[in-house]
């Protein structure tokens, strides 16, 4: 099923998605200051080409660096992405097809709006033994 929504995700709404996190992340490695956000964008980017069955959280080892650029992601660039994200899931919510696809979208608000210190890790994980 996850293979079928990240399909559906991926023609619907990914591509275009990753295409724009990966312009914004080359804009800010070509301004040499804001490469750490450039990596970050780049990961985004890979994140919103297949989001089902992925998850975001925070790494053990972020710190005081992470916050303060999240801080300053947050102010210029974090807040408006998450109010285009919200817009989005919004308008694919009015259909039933586009439920799931809504709530890829919102899943994607957190790391808009700090992604400096999280890490993207799968959810499937193999049974204990």
């Amino acid at each position: 099923m996850r293979t079928v929504l990240n399909v559906v995700w991926l023609l619907l709404a990914g591509l275009e998605l990753a295409i724009a996190y990966a312009i914004a992340g080359l804009i800010c490695c070509i301004l040499i200051v804001t490469i750490p956000w450039g990596i970050a964008s780049f990961r985004i980017a890979g994140y919103v080409l297949w989001p089902f069955g992925r998850e975001i959280t925070r790494r053990a080892d972020a710190g005081l660096g992470s916050a303060l650029g999240n801080i300053v992601w947050f102010v210029f660039a974090g807040w408006w992405l998450a109010i285009g994200h919200v817009v989005t899931a919004f308008l694919l919510a009015i259909t039933i097809i586009g439920l799931p696809l809504a709530w890829a979208n919102l899943k994607l608000i957190p790391i808009t709006l700090t992604p400096l210190g999280r890490q993207i890790v799968d959810t499937h994980r193999p049974f204990a033994s």
